[in-house]
């Protein structure tokens, strides 16, 4: 059984690097067609997993499942490409998917093959953030595209009442304990109901090499809400940034707005 969803650079481009994205809760690979797709286009070559199906409540067997995850589709990139796997490796979370990075990313695995050059953690998830009522409630919670509320309908795999239960405390707690050196993209949108914005704010500035963005108007699923080409451009400005060693390519001199 397959667990990926994968977008390649278009072809006579070299690929600039490798992207794992790892989805939140009741997201499928294909919540992220369009984010894959747009990274894809810019010579990124990413791979979107399932999440594990491990229960996150009990933190050390879901992180191991996780790793796992990760560890197989690093080698799978790795196998298929000419000259391994391309990078820097970067990996994204949404949601559940960007607790458990963050975990992870606090814990002793630094010498595996899936240890990223840097990371970029989307809607974290605040304590005890839940969201209750029907599933029109919920997508109001997630996103106002009309385009993705419609991939998110029409997605028999998606599981609906997923935001209904809050992140366990203690995959939060590890999670924001995290003092990881590598550079990291932390994205909340202003109008993420879900989301700790303090809380954030004292985990990024603790962070030894960490951006904090924050998007005008987005909700929870802030990768795929109306903002989505201004937040897939700040994600591409880091990777490009990070080929440079976080030196941006463009900067303002000045201007009027």
């Amino acid at each position: 059984m397959t667990h990926s969803g994968d977008y390649h650079a278009p072809d006579g481009l070299r690929t600039r690097g490798t992207v794992i994205v790892v989805p939140g809760r009741g997201e499928t690979r294909a919540t992220y067609a369009r984010f894959g797709s747009r990274l894809a286009y810019d010579a990124y070559r990413v791979r979107v997993v399932d999440l594990p199906a491990a229960d996150p409540a009990a933190v050390a067997p879901f992180l191991d499942a996780l790793a796992r995850r990760l560890s197989e589709a690093v080698d799978g990139i790795a196998a298929e490409a000419p000259d391994g796997l391309p990078r820097p490796l970067v990996l994204v979370g949404s949601d559940l998917g960007a607790a458990g990075l963050a975990a992870l990313l606090a814990g002793p695995f630094s010498a595996t093959a899936w240890w990223p050059q840097a990371a970029v953690l989307a809607g974290l998830p605040g304590q005890g953030s839940r969201a209750a009522g029907k599933w029109e409630d919920e997508l109001d919670i997630r996103t106002h595209c009309p385009t993705h509320r419609g991939v998110l309908t029409g997605d028999a795999a998606v599981e609906r009442g997923a935001l209904a239960g809050a992140v366990p405390q203690g995959l939060l707690d590890a999670a924001y304990e995290s003092a990881a050196e590598i550079p990291q993209l932390l994205l909340v949108g202003d109008a993420d109901p879900l989301a700790d914005r303090d809380v954030i704010a004292r985990a990024a500035k603790s962070l030894p090499r960490a951006r904090l963005t924050v998007v005008r108007g987005a909700h929870h699923d802030v990768l795929n809400d109306l903002q989505h080409r201004s937040v897939a451009a700040e994600i591409v400005t880091f990777l490009e940034a990070l080929r440079n060693e976080l030196i941006p390519a463009v900067t303002v001199e000045t201007s009027a707005w």
